[in-house]
């Protein structure tokens, strides 16, 4: 996993994908095809001394939309089932839950999010978005319900991670203009 600097355009562009001033921001964690930011990559404690557990967060508009409408669709419950019933996967997402908090960790250690990660790991699915953050972060195969997450943003016509579709026709630079 690759954590790039953010530049004063990608801070732009992360404004107006979030409609706030984005805090805390360490990097870029993943970035759509077309350049513009995805996942910004975000201090573990904030300027203002506040822990911030969700280290990977998800800020591409296309993706942000497609968690939220498999949410509304009540889909954590399917997974939340799928978890309680395979011990494989239990285990894997568990090694997600360790590889997120020790990558949050080689960064800086904050002993009120010791053993917290982010999306409810490693023992149910809480939060889409912040799972499909880590894994869009941390590349395929470390995070399973990520994983899962990606096909089924795809197989529904959500989000494609290899499509832009942050604003169809348009670059970067279009996008702060």
């Amino acid at each position: 996993m690759t954590i790039s600097e953010a530049t004063a355009q990608d801070l732009k562009i992360l404004e107006l994908q979030l409609g706030r001033v984005p805090r805390g921001v360490m990097g870029i964690a993943y970035r759509c095809n077309c350049g513009a930011p995805a996942v910004v990559a975000t201090k573990p404690r904030l300027e203002d001394g506040t822990p911030f557990p969700t280290m990977y967060y998800l800020t591409h508009p296309a993706a942000v939309k497609g968690c939220s409408v498999l949410e509304a669709g009540k889909w954590m419950e399917e997974l939340n089932q799928l978890l309680a019933e395979d011990e494989a996967l239990r285990t894997a997402y568990a090694q997600a839950h360790n590889h997120y908090i020790s990558s949050r960790d080689a960064i800086e250690e904050v002993p009120e999010i010791k053993d917290f990660s982010a999306g409810g790991m490693p023992n149910r699915v809480k939060c889409l978005h912040a799972i499909l953050g880590h894994t869009l972060a941390a590349g395929q195969g470390v995070n399973p319900i990520g994983d899962i997450l990606v096909s089924r943003l795809e197989a529904d016509g959500l989000w494609k991670p290899q499509e832009c579709s942050c604003l169809p026709g348009q670059t970067p630079a279009d996008l702060t203009a």
